[in-house]
């Protein structure tokens, strides 16, 4: 199995690390591998909820190709209401 090791560690996120260790009953290095993987999840959750969200704007035709008015019009259109 692979070693990381990781140098600098800021005390404050040391002893948070120590403290969520111990309340999940986990060492150290077994808390750091749940929370990392945790977050690489949430990174790949994320990258693939911003695709599906990029896909439905390009199926509703808001994409780049249409033209929007200018911030001027808009305010003219509002201001003759």
């Amino acid at each position: 199995m692979p070693l990381l090791q990781v140098r600098d560690v800021p005390e404050e996120l040391y002893e948070k690390l120590t403290r969520v260790a111990a309340a999940e009953h986990r060492s150290i290095a077994q808390e750091t591998i749940v929370l990392l993987k945790k977050a690489l999840d949430l990174t790949h959750e994320r990258q693939e909820r911003r695709r599906r969200v990029l896909d439905e704007i390009k199926f509703a035709g808001l994409g780049k190709d249409r033209i929007f008015p200018s911030a001027a019009e808009l305010i003219r259109e509002d201001r003759d209401r």
